[in-house]
This record gives C-alpha cells, structure tokens and sequence, in this order.
C-alpha cells in the first residue's frame, strides 16, 4: 500500500509539473492599460483631394467619409509609395488606410503602402462600390520585410505592395470594411422600422455629429437594462460586425427575443467615435484622444454623452444588469472584471463566456480579466463601479471571419439573453 500511495504522489506531481510547463496559446492580451491625461490634444487633419499622375491619366483620392491617405509619390514603371500618418502621437499602432484609385487607361499599376513609425497591421481589401469588400486576392498582395511572431505589430511586414488592375471606374482599397456614420445612421434606421426598436440623438461628438443611441424594448415596464456600445476606437469593425448581429440577434423575432424584450430594455450606441471613424484616424477621437481611457475624467464630449445618459435612465429607476464594449485586436479575446473584485455579481459574465464558448468550440478564445477597479478610465470598468453591471470588453480579432463574426455575435446575443431571463 505504501508504494502504491508513494507511486500515485509521483503521478499527481508530474501531471501538475507537465501542466505548468504547457505554453500558453493563442493571443494573450494586452498588458494592463496605462493612466493617460484626457483633455484635447492636437490632431493634424490630411488634406483631401485628387493626386494625378501620368500626364493626369492616374489618380488616387481620399475625398470621402472614412479615407486615410496622406501622400503619394510615383516611383516609375507604374509604381506608387503611398504614406498613411496618423492623427498624432503617441498613438496605438492602428495604422487605417482606405483611398480610391483609378485610371483613364486600363493598365496594372504597384502600390506600395508605407506607415508612419508603424507596420502593416491590416490585410487590404477592395471593392468597386465602397460597400461590399472582399479581402484582395492573395496573388496581388507582397509583404515586406516579414515581422517576427504570431501576434502583435511586431509580426506584421513593414511594408506591403499590391498589384492592381485598374481602369476608369474607380476602384476602394481599405484596411477593413467602411462603416462610416451614414452607414451606421442607415442601418440603426433599418432597425427602427420594428415597433420595440427606436432611436435617438444623446450628444454631440467634438465635431457637431450626433452621438445615435438605439433602443430596444417590448414594454415601457422592462427596467432591467443592458448597456452595449461599440467603436471606440475608428478602425475596429470586425467588433462593430459581432456588435450589429448581436443587436440584429436581440432585436429579431425569435421566441427567445421576444420574451427577452418583455423584460428587458437594450440600449446601443453603436458608433462611440463617428468623428474618428469618419476623419479615418488610426485610434483617437477628434479630441486627439483614446476614448476608452477617458471613463473618469470625461473630457471628451462622446464619453460624456453616454455618462449622461446612464445617470438620467438609473434616476428613472432603470437596474443594468450588464454592459459588454466590442472592440477588436489581434485575436478573439475577452477582457472581463475578475470576480476576485466584483463577487458574486460578476459570475454571470464568466458563466457567459462559457456558453459561448460551449457552443463555438472550434474557435478558443483566451479570457484576461482584471482584478483592478480603480482607476475607472475604461468603459467596462466604469460601468460596473458607477453603474453596478457586470461588464466585459469583447474583442475580435482582425482577420476572423466574417461568416464566424456573424454566428458569434448571434450565439453571444442568445446566451446572454437565456442567462438574464433564468437570473
């Protein structure tokens, strides 16, 4: 017997050893978030225009909602360095492009992308409509200079070029999809055609747009209330596309939505930073700043907008019982509050992850929570110490499929809704 329980010790110990050794996969998150000031800074608006070149037959332009594109130079040969800077600095390596191209000859033409102290984050798509994007075909895409690692600015090429076929009708080369405020504004519309579903202005952003909230209720007597918003930060759409299904999800006529709209009020703010998303910034607002540290000072007009609105519907006796922030990075990650800080109240996002998780199991998705609540400076954060939801920043990688984005963002939307109405 002694050998036996001797034998069995040795086995515990090493599948403990052989566990502690394994490395970590998958993208691991950021490290924690530094205290920044928030009150305006400096931003360098590009100028808009027309570039013309060959004898004025080839022309690039950024003259539309949503573009970046800050200088272009030909090289010969058909060859074009284009210069994508951002707003200010120091600023998160977001490097956002989108500009058109055309040609009063069809010719092919290489273009190469080069980024103000930054790398190439964003994999191009194009469209020949400025709506419907596909990534560019894989023959037309060089990377320079690869990076080192799987994850991070470091592991992008320094440099891209792409060779295009181009002719008289303009073609859109962008970093991701454009969801630009009028998009956004058409598609909140889209929704308000249902009767639960309506919508209106709660501010104003730094350069007058208005600040669109959408709400979506069955009765005037659901006061438990979920928070959602998205786009903090102008260029990342693939959390504005998990964002728009679990709202489309939520606001559809399943029998699970509509039992869940009896009994709860949804309000969206799907678009955070329309002047950013519009100015095509790589990160700030058009204060020259990252909206998502400034949920405690609230210096700028977006965060101050939302905060407003949250204190007006808990003084109508509103009860939020939870808050997620899509945003988007590397890779699919969840950045909830530890329940170490928030107690028992808090189980209820952890227990959401695994459902989630249950049901897309082809997909991990790492978990990096927080035990900090102070300072407040982040949305999820601020939600939950000001206005007592359990909270999580939801993140979606850059290169997740669409398709995928689609199905999670529904899958979130059903899980959440079953856990609330079994609360």
């Amino acid at each position: 017997m002694r050998l036996l329980y001797k034998y069995m010790l040795v086995l515990i110990f090493l599948a403990i050893a052989c566990k502690s050794s394994e490395k970590p996969t998958g993208y691991q998150g950021q490290p924690k978030s530094s205290v920044v000031p928030t009150t305006n800074k400096p931003v360098q608006k590009q100028w808009k225009g027309i570039w013309s070149f060959n004898d004025s037959t080839t022309f690039f332009t950024n003259d539309f909602d949503g573009a970046r594109l800050n200088g272009v130079a030909e090289d010969g040969n058909n060859h074009f360095t284009l210069w994508i800077t951002a707003e200010n600095t120091p600023i998160n390596v977001s490097p956002w492009y989108a500009f058109k191209v055309w040609s009063k000859n069809s010719k092919k033409i290489t273009l190469k992308l080069s980024y103000q102290d930054s790398r190439s984050r964003y994999y191009p798509k194009i469209s020949t409509d400025g709506l419907n994007f596909k990534p560019i075909d894989s023959i037309a895409f060089k990377a320079i200079n690869l990076g080192e690692g799987d994850f991070g600015i470091k592991a992008a090429p320094e440099f891209v070029e792409l060779t295009l076929a181009i002719n008289e009708s303009p073609i859109w080369i962008s970093a991701q999809e454009l969801y630009t405020s009028t998009r956004v504004k058409n598609w909140i519309d889209s929704l308000a055609i249902k009767p639960y579903v309506s919508t209106y202005e709660i501010g104003k952003s730094t350069q007058n747009r208005p600040m669109q909230l959408v709400e979506i209720n069955e009765t005037e007597n659901a006061k438990n209330a979920i928070m959602v918003i998205s786009r903090q930060h102008p260029p990342e759409v693939t959390g504005f596309l998990a964002m728009k299904s679990f709202i489309e999800t939520i606001s559809g006529n399943s029998k699970l939505a509509i039992e869940f709209r009896k009994k709860n009020t949804v309000f969206v703010v799907p678009l955070m930073n329309p002047d950013g998303v519009d100015n095509g910034h790589w990160r700030h607002s058009m204060g020259g700043i990252d909206l998502n540290r400034d949920w405690q000072n609230f210096n700028q007009p977006e965060t101050k907008s939302v905060r407003d609105f949250l204190n007006k519907k808990d003084s109508e006796g509103y009860n939020f019982v939870f808050g997620v922030d899509f945003h988007s990075t590397w890779d699919d990650i969840y950045y909830p509050l530890d329940t170490v800080a928030t107690g028992k109240k808090g189980k209820i996002v952890f227990d959401w992850i695994a459902s989630i998780s249950k049901r897309l199991p082809q997909k991990k998705t790492n978990v990096k929570a927080s035990s900090s609540l102070n300072p407040t400076m982040v949305s999820r954060t601020y939600f939950f110490v000001n206005h007592g939801m359990p909270a999580i920043v939801f993140e979606l990688g850059d290169n997740t499929p669409r398709t995928f984005l689609k199905e999670k963002g529904k899958v979130a939307a059903e899980e959440l809704m079953r856990l609330l109405l079994a609360n």
